[in-house]
């Protein structure tokens, strides 16, 4: 019964069909009264779930996406993989959600450029990321929490751009590029964890002053 539904669930449930039709109608009310009819749910209940418009609507979807991605890689299926695969895993598990709904997707780009939608882009951007990140066991909480988490938002976006207008075959090209950019990632992470390494081995002048004021006996 939709009728015992909260306003999250109606969100969960239209979200995907709301994406379906705003690769024709835009993210726009004939999209989500559209979305609404299909799944049985009273337009004026979709009407308040969605009040904050195209915006909530789109923040519907990527959550959708979100647990679309979780469900297509469980834990025990990442637990195989090194660190490398499972971010890729994870990356390509996103677009192959959003592969049917690739103009929905250009037009929530398009919405989410506006000016006033910046924020929230960017909230919605590094939320994906985070997950993503958590589920491949990421559990930093220092500076490389978020280096991490920037640059795979960088990656994440330049591989949509190119996802959406990828026409090869199986979208070979944008995996090509996204195998590209992760190694461009771990490349990075490697030559951090050896700067670090090599910083961590050098003499502390604090500790060198503090034995002379306090000598070991």
């Amino acid at each position: 019964m939709t009728d015992d539904l909260t306003l999250d669930e109606v969100r969960a449930r239209l979200a995907p069909a709301i994406a379906a039709n705003a690769a024709f109608d835009g993210w726009s009310d004939a999209a989500r009264d559209l979305a609404a009819e299909q799944e049985g749910v009273d337009p004026d209940v979709a009407r308040v779930a969605f009040a904050e418009g195209p915006v909530a609507m789109i923040d519907a979807w990527f959550a959708h996406v979100d647990a679309e991605m979780a469900r297509a890689l469980p834990p025990e299926a990442l637990a195989a993989m090194k660190i490398r695969q499972r971010i890729t895993a994870l990356v390509e598990a996103r677009l192959a959600t959003l592969a049917p709904e690739r103009e929905a997707l250009r037009r929530a780009r398009a919405v989410l450029a506006l000016p006033v939608n910046v924020v929230h882009a960017a909230r919605l951007g590094w939320r994906s990321v985070d997950a993503m990140w958590r589920m491949a066991g990421d559990t930093a909480t220092d500076y490389n929490h978020y280096t991490k988490r920037t640059m795979l938002l960088a990656v994440y976006a330049a591989t949509t751009t190119v996802f959406l207008d990828d026409d090869s075959e199986g979208q070979a090209d944008t995996h090509a590029f996204l195998a590209r950019r992760i190694d461009g990632i771990m490349r990075f992470e490697k030559a951090k964890a050896q700067f670090t390494r090599r910083t961590n081995r050098r003499p502390s002048l604090s500790r060198f002053v503090g034995r002379l004021r306090y000598p070991v006996v």
